[in-house]
């Protein structure tokens, strides 16, 4: 079964993240930039104190009537964060973004950040698995 290190394995363990003032206007360049969909907020010592996505832009800055120039990520990101480790299973942690309704998981090993992943990252590694299973029985069935 897969875990989260293997996807970390295939696809880096690089974060983006800014600090808690950084302006929403800044944070959302480093999503464009990026092509990500969520940033983690950091604190001085590096440690995660929240989480900004573009739903948090669309829910708390846009509907809001703030203006993401004066607005800093402090005040609008999501601080309820749920991290994960690099020994879960890809299935645990499909369940557990299902279950939490979020779609980022920040993977902490011993303290340390190690690195993030998404729910396109599980669905894919989940969808490789189930064809890789699929391609073992159809060879047992065809030898």
């Amino acid at each position: 079964m897969k875990t989260v290190r293997d996807i970390l394995k295939q696809k880096g363990n690089t974060v983006w993240s800014v600090s808690p003032d950084t302006t929403v206007y800044d944070t959302l360049k480093v999503l464009a930039e990026k092509d990500i969909g969520a940033v983690l907020v950091l604190d001085e010592r590096g440690h995660p104190v929240g989480i900004f996505s573009e739903r948090d832009y669309a829910r708390q800055v846009v509907l809001k009537g703030k203006t993401s120039k004066d607005t800093a990520v402090r005040e609008i990101m999501t601080t309820r964060l749920v991290f994960v480790r690099p020994d879960q299973d890809v299935e645990e942690c499909m369940a557990l973004m299902t279950d939490k309704r979020i779609r980022h998981l920040p993977v902490m090993e011993e303290g340390k950040l190690v690195g993030i992943i998404s729910i396109g990252d599980v669905v894919k590694a989940v969808i490789s698995e189930k064809e890789f299973l699929i391609e073992q029985l159809e060879n047992y069935i065809t030898s």
